[in-house]
Order: structure tokens, then sequence, then C-alpha cells
């Protein structure tokens, strides 16, 4: 960026060598930036974790660019992280060695939209919210809906998912093929159009969730989808935590198709009731959606009501106008800044587990009943109809003492979840903040991906120190 020809030597420490960074100013001009400030910004996820800032940072336009750039930084044996949005919630994007971040932010072409097909290729760095408004017109909509709007190159890259993942699956699910850069610069293509092949090792789903260590996505192939007929949500507060989370699991086991269960505990409901100036009662809530026909999302809703009932449920409101149901699940996505402001000057440590659909009351009681004896505040919310559920730690960074509780909590819930045959984290990623769990988790399994590391990456350029513990 232009201010980087005017940076004072306050302004600037990168410990990019000279001849790398006259290359790469050749190459983008005034789209290298080493300001401190721009740096910073890109030294820095959603979560708590401390800022650690890259070197350089490099706009890119074009995988063209993107190729050049790490083939520069190869020669140069120099530490590569690609950037979307910034909002991973385990430290995905800290410079942990310093080196160049790659912004994708500018590769922002929503390429082509096969309508007849289901699918449409974009650039890395469209955001799934500007999917959707282009898609708009169409009849056909994006579902991956992680809280933030994130770029689909980073959803890609850490095989994300949100509030439809019930109805819909993950990015795992959903993206067909990739471009992508490799460790030394070259540009290969995976997967293709075609809903189904048997050909060769799937390269796809081995980038997927590979959070830039193993290439940089630059270009995504996603599955789409028709906009429903019709849809409706409904919001249902339940006397007890465990008769909230048994309704969800007995309507999962039902095979009733619902879009969308979300859970909130107490907690929950009080944040966002104050952050969105709603007023629902302060009990355990699920929230739920139902796509379908009219017809159909009639006859989900009355079999999901009755489910409920058995278990507690109450006071049902049901939102159909497009505004009320645009508000509930804004609301919903909004839930971390909810949650910030129950406890003002506090950091959001946000984290998450998966667990087996019917071991999901057993793992959310038990951790309630842990966050509650540690004395720390943490708001349960989760997309439990696949048994997920997410933590949001309210805390002080700098207060050793409420850190380890916080941190006691957080490790018994990972161990807690491993031993249901889960999972450490179902759609954050793993970045630094969850590698100490892989061990546990993956076994002999862990030495498999450190091999496929050294293979696509044999001097460790592609975002150090994530993933793979030392």
């Amino acid at each position: 960026m232009a201010e980087a020809a005017h940076d004072t030597k306050s302004q600037v420490d990168a410990r990019v060598d000279d001849p790398l960074m006259a290359e790469l100013r050749a190459l983008l001009g005034d789209r290298l930036s080493i300001a401190r400030a721009v740096r910073e910004h890109h030294g820095k996820d959603a979560s708590y974790h401390a800022m650690e800032m890259p070197d350089a940072v490099a706009f890119a336009e074009t995988t063209e660019e993107v190729s050049a750039i790490v083939k520069l930084c190869a020669l140069h044996k120099t530490p590569v992280i690609a950037f979307g949005t910034g909002t991973s919630l385990e430290g995905q994007v800290q410079a942990a060695h310093g080196g160049v971040c790659i912004d994708l932010s500018g590769m922002n072409r929503i390429l082509e939209v096969n309508e007849a097909d289901l699918d449409c290729r974009v650039q890395a760095g469209v955001t799934r919210k500007t999917l959707n408004t282009h898609l708009r017109d169409t009849g056909l909509f994006f579902p991956i809906d992680p809280g933030a709007d994130a770029s689909l190159g980073g959803m890609a890259a850490t095989s994300a998912s949100g509030t439809n993942a019930v109805r819909y699956g993950t990015m795992r699910n959903n993206v067909m093929g990739l471009t992508v850069v490799l460790a030394d610069g070259r540009v290969i293509r995976t997967g293709g159009r075609a809903r189904k092949s048997s050909a060769g090792y799937d390269l796809t789903r081995l980038f997927v969730g590979s959070e830039g260590t193993l290439g940089v996505i630059t270009e995504v192939q996603l599955r789409l989808y028709g906009i429903p007929e019709a849809m409706a949500a409904a919001v249902c507060s339940f006397e007890t935590l465990a008769g909230a989370v048994d309704s969800v699991i007995l309507t999962i086991q039902s095979g009733i198709p619902v879009a969308r269960i979300e859970l909130l505990d107490e907690l929950q409901v009080r944040a966002i009731n104050d952050y969105a100036k709603l007023d629902y009662p302060v009990k355990p809530t699920l929230f739920f959606e139902f796509h379908g026909t009219e017809a159909g999302v009639k006859e989900q809703a009355e079999m999901v009501g009755e489910i409920a009932q058995e278990y507690g449920g109450a006071n049902f409101r049901w939102e159909t106008r497009q505004e009320d149901r645009t508000r509930l699940w804004q609301a919903r996505h909004d839930a971390y800044f909810a949650n910030l402001a129950l406890k003002p000057g506090s950091k959001g440590w946000a984290t998450d587990v998966c667990v087996p659909i019917s071991r999901l009351a057993e793992c959310i009681l038990e951790t309630r009943k842990d966050i509650d004896a540690a004395g720390v505040m943490a708001p349960i919310v989760g997309h439990v109809g696949d048994g997920n559920f997410h933590l949001t730690f309210l805390i002080d960074p700098d207060d050793p003492e409420e850190m380890a509780r916080a941190e006691g909590v957080n490790d018994r819930m990972v161990m807690r979840a491993l031993a249901m045959g889960g999972t450490c984290t179902g759609e954050h990623g793993v970045g630094t903040g969850k590698m100490r769990f892989l061990q546990a988790e993956h076994g002999d399994a862990l030495a498999v991906m450190r091999q496929i590391k050294q293979a696509l990456d044999p001097d460790n350029i592609l975002n150090p120190g994530k993933i793979l513990p030392s």
C-alpha cells in the first residue's frame, strides 16, 4: 500500500531480508505494505490470542500473483500466511515466525455461476454474504453461515460450518474443487464440477481444513441450493437445559429434516436479549428453522412442537416474515459480541467441541456444572443438531488465576468430548489454540499428517506453527 513508502524507522521493524523485499516491491508496487498498523491488523484474528504480526503484507489480486509471491518466499525460505477477513478463532492468521502475509481480500470476483448445475466458482476473497447477494435473483443460495461474514477461501481453509450444518453440511461437504498454490509456487486445481468421482486421491478434502499449512487457496468451486419455497422459524424455551437438549436428540433421531437447531443457555439468552433488544424468557432456549414446501414446513413444525412439549418446551414463538427471521438469526450470529457486552472490558475466548448426538446432553450438562464450579463466566450456545456446541469464556488474559480456571474448564471439556468419541473442535479449527489436543484425538495418525506436511511443504514455510505440534 502507498503509505509503506513513507514509513519511518519507528513504524517499521520488518525482519524480511532486503532482497526479498525488493523483489516483492518490484512485483506488487504499492500493494506491498510494511506499515506497522497494517501488519498489526494482519497479525490478529477475532480471538483472544495475542497479536503476532508479519514482516510485510502483500495484497494479491490474482492466482498468478499469489504463485509469484510464494515462489519468491520459497526461494528465501520465508514464511507465508494467507489472510482472508481475519475472523478465525484459534489463532490461524498469527505470524508466529514472522514472514509475509498474503491478503486475499482483493481477490473478490465471482467467476461463474452455473444455475442449471447448482454450482459456482469464486475467488478466495469473496465473502459468503457477497455471494448470496449476487445469487439473490437466481433463486439459489449458499447455506454455510459462520457467524462472521468470512471469506469463502478462509471458510474452506478452516472447514467452517454454522447454523445450517444440520441440514446442508459443512464446507467439507460443499466444496467441489479448489485452485491451490503449493509451497513451491505451483498452481493445481483439485476436484471439478461433477457431483461424484472415484478418480484418484481426494485432494480437495485434504486442503479443506488445512488452515493454509499445505497450500494457499485462491479459488473455490461450491455447491449451491435452491431457495426453499417456504421457511419458518420458531423459538421455544425450556425449564431445564436437559429438556432442551433431549428434545434436540429426539428430533434428529426421528428424522425430521430441520434446517437449523440452535441451543442457548440462560446466560446466552440474557446476553442476546440485552444486545439485540429482544424479550425472550431467560431460560434454556432453542431456535429452530424449517425449510421446504408450505405443507412440509407445517408438518415439520408440528412434529417438533410435540417433541418439545414432551420435554417441557413452552412459549413457542413463530417467525415467518423474512425480516423477523433475519432479526432472529442476526441476534444468534451476534452472540459473541453480545457476550462481550455482559462483562465490559473482558476478552472473548471462543471454543467448541462436537460429540455424537447421543452423548450431547451429558457433555453439555457436565460442562455447565464445571463452568459454575470454576467460577468463570462462559455462556453456552451451539449448533446442537449436529452435536456441536460452543463456550465463550469472558476473561482477562492478564489475570493468570482467571486464565488458569478457564483453561482448566476448556481442557476438561475437550477431553470429555474425546472420551465420548467426539472431537476437540467441530468448526473453529486447530490453529495454535487446539494443537495440544491433536495427539489425544488422532494418535498415530498425527505422524501421517506430519508426513503429508513434509511432502508438500519441506521447508515449512506455509503458516508454520499451526495445527501440528512441534
